[in-house]
């Protein structure tokens, strides 16, 4: 499955209330590092067995960027039980994006 596209009207639905893990990349076109992970985080989201894998664009929805202080992207989230269990901040390889996922 492809990432998710998150947004003010799903968020809550999709991450908050979901029942499995969730990994939240906020990104935006302009950001270079941004367009070096995104397509790491797709091929996780197409790998991804036991969690679910979205994308919010800080341009496209800022209050959300601002509701989880989202001050640097690429900035990786991990939501479990509606709660951030994990971050990473900065572009990072396949393995380490699949490993801030497992065990959560």
């Amino acid at each position: 499955m492809s990432a998710i596209v998150l947004n003010n009207e799903n968020f809550n639905s999709e991450v908050l209330m979901s029942g499995e893990p969730v990994l939240v990349d906020f990104w935006a076109e302009w950001c270079g590092p941004c367009r070096m992970l995104s397509p790491v985080v797709e091929e996780v989201a197409e790998d991804a067995q036991g969690f679910k894998v979205g994308k919010v664009n800080v341009d496209a929805a800022p209050d959300l960027a601002d509701r989880f202080g989202i001050s640097s992207i690429p900035c990786l989230i991990v939501f479990s039980g509606g709660k951030e269990v994990k971050r990473s901040v900065g572009v990072i390889p396949k393995d380490d994006v699949i490993n801030l996922v497992k065990g959560v």
